[in-house]
């Protein structure tokens, strides 16, 4: 399929009462383009391959909306035939009329045709198997070389929802349980998304995971990752929850049952998350964290101690650290 992007420039505090007006206008699929910070939801919501902080807002923000072509050429909003001119009509028409009534910036319209699209496909492109360590991290589209056979092999697809296993965070997490790892060990993967390290853990020699995510996409990424490495699905539980402040999770994850806990999470939510996370762990447990960026190391490393675990080792790759420790 090919689309018509129209593309308009605006001002970040007008983002959400354009998106509803064209929506009602019959535009849908708003891909939006700003340097607004995470909030602190959206941090708690990032579980795997956190990026560092981004530039300082300037206010300004780009909308794109997407029309598909059909093969005669013609564009359909709202089950109307309409011409590229008319439809630029139409935004600049409503885009005037929000203007009466509030900032809306530049309104300027930019329109271009794209490429064909796959869009749930389109992602795979950036996304080629690499290694960490010893280990050959290959999605399901490519074929693994021979000189490469007889390695440890993970297959992973992470979808559009969750990280590949590439960022600094994740690789210090498979690290540390590697070294801890046994086969009697029981594995809490908190913020599990595509199951990357519980599916590694259960690889490693771990007797059974459990994972826990707010995202219910994570259900099925991993379902089709653990299927894809030949794990058996009795060995790992997929819970859909915030174990933080969800008292319900927390009974179904269950108290003093875990050898490990492995949460890559943000620093900010590192902190809330361990003082209710020492309650899942076995005396003599481990508690491997990373997605702390370097300047948040004390920060971390003070919340565990307050919860009163021991630390073991501090390690970093690149900008980001991991935090090992002992209840």
């Amino acid at each position: 399929m090919k689309w018509m992007k129209f593309r308009i420039k605006t001002v970040t505090e007008a983002e959400d009462i354009i998106i509803s007006s064209l929506y009602d206008l019959g535009f849908e699929g708003a891909q939006i383009e700003d340097k607004i910070p995470l909030t602190a939801m959206e941090k708690e919501q990032m579980f795997v391959d956190i990026l560092p902080e981004g530039p300082e807002d300037d206010g300004i923000a780009y909308l794109s909306f997407f029309v598909e072509i059909g093969e005669d050429g013609s564009l359909t909003v709202a089950d109307e035939q309409k011409t590229v001119s008319e439809i630029v009509e139409m935004l600049e028409t409503e885009l005037e009329d929000l203007r009466l009534f509030c900032e809306i910036g530049e309104g300027t319209i930019t329109v271009d045709e794209t490429e064909d699209i796959d869009w749930i496909n389109n992602w795979k492109q950036y996304f080629h198997q690499f290694y960490i360590d010893d280990i050959l991290v290959i999605p399901s589209w490519e074929d693994i070389k021979v000189e490469d056979e007889g390695r440890m092999v993970l297959h992973i697809d992470p979808g559009t929802a969750f990280g590949t296993g590439m960022h600094e965070t994740t690789q210090l997490c498979i690290r540390q349980l590697r070294k801890y790892i046994t086969p009697e060990t029981e594995l809490l993967d908190v913020g599990t998304g595509s199951g990357i390290l519980a599916i590694l853990s259960l690889m490693f020699g771990a007797k059974h995971a459990v994972g826990t995510d707010l995202d219910v996409c994570a259900i099925e990424a991993v379902a089709q990752n653990c299927a894809a490495n030949g794990i058996d699905p009795a060995q790992f539980e997929m819970m859909i929850g915030n174990i933080i402040n969800d008292k319900a999770i927390q009974d179904t994850v269950g108290y003093e049952c875990y050898d490990i806990v492995v949460a890559n999470i943000l620093a900010d939510v590192l902190v809330p998350l361990t003082p209710v996370i020492v309650n899942q762990m076995k005396p003599g447990a481990i508690y491997i964290t990373s997605g702390i960026i370097n300047d948040k190391e004390q920060t971390v490393v003070d919340a565990v101690k307050a919860a009163g675990l021991s630390v073991l080792e501090v390690t970093y790759q690149g900008e980001w650290v991991s935090v090992t420790a002992r209840k």
